[in-house]
């Protein structure tokens, strides 16, 4: 059964640009993982919040997607501009 859900977070002010560096390389090396359904990152409209919407084909390709080595230090970088903590809201097909 997929594993679908939106992260919502919010960035350190003066982190901007980094961070969206950041999230081209993370949602490239997503594109490439087979188990990845879908990957993408949106901005909201709170200043310095972000949402990452994720979907994969069951929680063992999300534990591969988080411990893939070529995302590793992408994703320390990331925690680094984090402010905070996130929420993860999980998401369920409606006919599923």
């Amino acid at each position: 059964m997929p594993t679908t859900f939106l992260s919502r977070f919010k960035i350190k002010p003066g982190t901007d640009a980094e961070f969206c560096e950041l999230i081209d390389a993370m949602e490239a090396n997503a594109a490439r993982e087979p188990d990845t359904l879908q990957y993408k990152f949106y901005r909201l409209e709170e200043p310095n919040a972000f949402a990452v919407y994720e979907s994969f084909t069951n929680e063992e390709a999300d534990v591969a997607h988080q411990q893939n080595p070529e995302s590793a230090p992408i994703i320390a970088r990331m925690i680094e501009c984090i402010d905070g903590t996130y929420t993860r809201e999980y998401l369920y097909d409606v006919k599923g």
